[in-house]
């Protein structure tokens, strides 16, 4: 596997070996061995999760503020826009976003370390994006920050207004956001 280093040093994309021929694809997408070297520590996923949206549908910029969730995140089915934003009071990154086009056709991965926010906007006409995690989900725990907050100034490819839950139309600004954050 090929790993790019992202503005986020430790966001990471990972380009798996892909082989192909005329009956279709092979490739692994997660090897425990090959994923902690490649991230430089081992790490326990404990959750898989599943999701398909529609075209303009942004969803994020989710994070827990207990049990912060590591994640591996890729698209199965279409393409998105996947962010990351940086929580992390100690971070020489705090503040800064990393995104990358994750889609079906090419096979990218990207890590999340905890600590970080994401979220993704589905380019395409739908889209499956699958990710591991490495806390549980804790509903009571989840915080969201508005997607369009200035201060991050995130590049999303919008044409038009997003498709938002009610929750992530309501975000926080990344300022109260990180007031709960170490």
């Amino acid at each position: 596997m090929q790993v790019t280093r992202t503005a986020i040093a430790d966001v990471l994309i990972l380009d798996p070996k892909v082989f192909g021929d005329s009956r279709g694809f092979f490739f692994e997408s997660y090897n425990e061995r090959a994923f902690a070297a490649a991230i430089g520590e081992p790490v326990r996923f404990v959750q898989d999760n599943h999701s398909k949206s529609g075209r303009h549908v942004l969803r994020g910029l989710h994070y827990q503020i207990e049990c912060p969730q590591g994640k591996l995140v890729r698209a199965v089915q279409g393409a998105v826009f996947d962010v990351a934003v940086d929580l992390r009071r100690a971070s020489a990154t705090f503040g800064r976003w990393a995104a990358v086009e994750l889609s079906a056709e090419n096979k990218r991965q990207v890590w999340i370390p905890p600590g970080l926010a994401h979220g993704f906007l589905v380019l395409t006409e739908t889209a499956e994006v699958f990710y591991k995690v490495t806390d549980y989900y804790a509903p009571e725990h989840e915080r969201c920050i508005a997607w369009n907050d200035p201060s991050l100034a995130i590049s999303w490819p919008l044409v038009g207004a997003p498709i938002l839950s009610q929750k992530d139309a309501m975000g926080m600004t990344f300022a109260s956001a990180t007031a709960d954050c170490d």
